[in-house]
């Protein structure tokens, strides 16, 4: 975990490819957040997320907004990273483990945002951190094992 950024792990009771069907589905980002900042896929962008794609989410801190994201880098099964318009990234890296089940790695990354310095003496490093354990708590309350 860098200077910039905000990691927790967790095994669930799945395999990776679970996991990441999840993940490349917009329209079910909001089942597994536990920040409940994210509220639904924008219309119009695409159902399944590849390298590249553009999406868009609702969103909710306080006040409604939208917030728009790219896939920055992918891996089937393995590796998923997107960048909001300020640059940051949310990273989901998946290690398989004994018995069928999934290291999960959830990442906050501040480290490439245009103003890293604002977002580090913010509360949002904190609160990410708060909201990444209760979504890896949330998959493994989905995929017991």
């Amino acid at each position: 975990m860098g200077k910039r950024q905000v990691s927790v792990t967790r095994t669930v009771g799945t395999t990776p490819d679970k996991i990441f069907e999840l993940l490349l589905d917009p329209a079910k980002h909001a089942l597994i957040d536990g920040s409940g900042s994210v509220r639904a896929a924008r219309p119009g962008g695409p159902q399944r997320l590849e390298l590249g794609s553009k999406f868009g989410m609702e969103m909710k801190i306080g006040a409604s907004y939208k917030i728009d994201n790219t896939v920055v880098e992918f891996e089937e099964n393995r590796l998923i990273a997107w960048r909001h318009f300020n640059g940051h990234r949310w990273r989901w890296a998946l290690k398989p483990v004994d018995g069928g089940k999934t290291e999960i790695t959830e990442t906050f990354d501040w480290s490439t945002a245009k103003a890293p310095y604002l977002i580090g003496i913010s509360p949002f490093p904190r609160k990410n951190k708060d909201g990444i354990e209760k979504t890896l708590a949330r998959l493994a309350e989905m995929f017991p094992g």
